[in-house]
C-alpha cells in the first residue's frame, strides 16, 4: 500500500538521477507515469485508521544531502478531520521541517516560518496579491499570455494542451510578474524545476539556487533605483518593521514563488481539464454556463490536487486522532487523501462539478493557507474561458492512448491530446 508506493518512488528517484531533461527527471522522481492511482491504497489505510506510522529507514540520499534533511520515520495523516486539525493548530505543529529540506536552496522563506515572524512576512508579501493586483495581472499578463499560446494551435484542429498550454503559460506569467526579461523566461523555468528537484539531485538544486539569485540580483538592484510595475519593485520598496527587505529576503521569496506559481498551477489546470474532457457531459455544461467555472475549479482541486502531501512537525508530545506523536516527529499531511475522505464527501473518487460545495484542503488551511490561491483560481478561469471561446467542439483525441493522471507527490497528466474544430483564417 503506502509503503509499496514509497518503495516505487525511491526507485523512480534512482532512475531520475540519470535523466538529462530536468522536467522529465522531476516528473519521473514524483512518480509521474509510474504511480497511476495512490488513492486506493490511501483509502484502505484510512479505513483502518486516520493516522499511520511509516518507517522510512535509511533510504539512500543524493550526494551532499545532509542526514537531517531525510527523516527516518514520519506519520501519514490521511483523513480530512485529522489533516484539518493539524493545519489549524500552529502551536502544536510547525513548518520548520522545511528549513532542512528546502531552506538550503530557497533560503529563509515563509514556508518554514511560524508565529509572529510568519505573520509579519506574510502581511508584507501579501501586498503583491491584493484583489487589485490580481485584476491587474489578469488584464495585462494572464489573458494575453494564454491567448498567445492558443494562437499557435487554434487553426490546427488538434493540440497537446499540456505541452502547448498548461505547462508553459504559468511560468511565463510568474516570470513576467516578477519582472524578469523575456529572454530569461526559459532559463528561469528550468532553474525553478531544478531547484525543487533537490531531493533527487542535491548539488543540482544548490547550483540552481545560486543561478536564480544571479538572475534576480541585477533586476532587484535596478528596481531599487527605479521601481516599475512588477513584483520585484513591490518587494524592493516594501518595509518590514520599519526596514526594507534585504536582497536575500527578496531572493528567498522569489525562489519560493518560482516553482509554487509555475508547477502547481500547471498541474491543477491540467488535472481539471482532464476531469472535464473525460466527462464530456460536464464539459458541455460548463461551456454552456460559465457561472459553473468556479465550482468546477474547486471540484478539480478537491478531486486531484496538484500536490498530495505537505509536511508539519510536532512541537510537543501530542496526539492526532488518538495516535501518540512524539515531539520533533514529522507528519506527512495527505491533502489528496483528506480531499477524498468518504466521511466528508459522498462517492469521493468521482469527479462531479455539480457536487454540493464544501471547503477542501488543496490550498491547505490555517496560517499557511496558500497565498497565491486567488491568482491560481483567476488563471484557471481565464484559461477555461479562452479554450471554450476559441476551440469549438473541444474533446479528447479519440485516437489517444490511455490518457490519465499519475504521480504520488505531484500529480498531473503527462499529456492532454485534444481535437477541436479549427478556426478559419480571416
Amino acid at each position: 500500500m503506502l509503503e509499496e508506493e514509497v518503495r516505487q518512488l525511491r526507485e523512480a528517484h534512482a532512475q531520475a538521477r540519470a535523466e538529462a531533461d530536468p522536467f522529465e527527471r522531476f516528473n519521473r522522481a514524483q512518480g509521474i507515469g509510474a504511480i497511476r492511482d495512490p488513492y486506493a491504497g490511501i483509502a484502505a489505510l484510512r479505513a483502518v485508521a486516520p493516522v499511520h506510522h511509516i518507517a522510512l529507514g535509511s533510504a539512500p540520499r543524493p550526494p551532499g544531502m545532509p542526514d537531517a534533511a531525510m527523516p527516518r520515520e514520519l506519520y501519514a495523516v490521511l483523513s480530512f478531520d485529522a489533516v484539518d486539525e493539524v493545519l489549524r493548530d500552529a502551536r502544536r505543529f510547525c513548518s520548520e521541517g522545511y528549513k532542512l529540506s528546502m531552506g538550503p536552496v530557497m533560503g529563509h522563506t515563509i514556508l518554514e516560518m511560524d508565529g509572529e515572524e510568519h505573520q509579519r512576512h506574510r502581511a508584507l508579501l501579501s501586498r503583491a496579491f491584493t484583489r487589485r493586483a490580481v485584476a491587474h495581472w489578469e488584464r495585462d499578463l494572464v489573458r494575453p499570455i494564454v491567448h498567445a499560446y492558443i494562437d499557435v494551435f487554434a487553426r490546427r484542429g488538434e493540440a497537446d494542451l499540456v505541452r502547448e498550454l498548461t505547462f508553459p503559460f504559468p511560468v511565463r506569467v510568474v516570470a513576467a510578474m516578477i519582472g524578469l526579461p523575456i529572454e530569461e523566461h526559459r532559463r528561469f523555468h528550468r532553474l525553478a524545476v531544478e531547484l525543487i528537484s533537490v531531493g533527487v539531485d542535491w548539488e543540482t538544486g544548490k547550483r540552481a539556487s545560486r543561478e536564480l539569485r544571479e538572475l534576480y540580483a541585477p533586476v532587484v538592484a535596478a528596481r531599487r533605483r527605479a521601481p516599475q510595475d512588477d513584483l520585484i519593485s513591490v518587494l524592493a520598496h516594501a518595509e518590514l518593521d520599519g526596514t526594507r527587505l534585504s536582497d536575500e529576503e527578496i531572493y528567498a521569496f522569489l525562489c519560493l514563488l518560482a516553482p509554487a506559481g509555475a508547477e502547481t498551477t500547471y498541474r491543477s489546470t491540467s488535472n481539471l481539464l482532464f476531469g472535464l474532457l473525460s466527462h464530456p457531459e460536464q464539459l458541455d455544461a460548463v461551456k454552456r454556463d460559465r457561472s459553473l467555472i468556479p465550482q468546477a475549479t474547486e471540484e478539480g482541486l478537491r478531486w486531484e490536487p496538484p500536490l498530495l502531501n505537505i509536511i508539519r512537525t510536532a512541537t510537543e508530545d501530542t496526539t492526532v486522532a488518538g495516535v501518540a506523536i512524539a515531539k520533533g516527529t514529522p507528519l506527512a499531511l495527505n491533502l489528496g487523501g483528506a480531499n477524498r475522505d468518504p466521511a466528508r464527501w459522498t462517492d469521493p473518487d468521482r469527479f462531479d462539478v455539480f457536487r454540493a460545495p464544501k471547503p477542501h484542503l488543496a490550498f491547505a488551511i490555517g496560517a499557511h493557507v496558500c497565498m497565491g490561491m486567488h491568482l491560481a483560481r483567476m488563471e484557471t478561469r481565464v484559461l477555461l474561458d479562452a479554450l471554450f471561446d476559441r476551440l469549438p467542439n473541444l474533446r479528447l483525441d479519440p485516437d489517444a492512448d490511455d490518457v490519465h493522471i499519475s504521480g504520488l507527490l505531484f500529480r498531473s497528466p503527462h499529456s492532454l491530446p485534444v481535437r477541436f474544430d479549427p478556426m478559419r483564417r480571416a
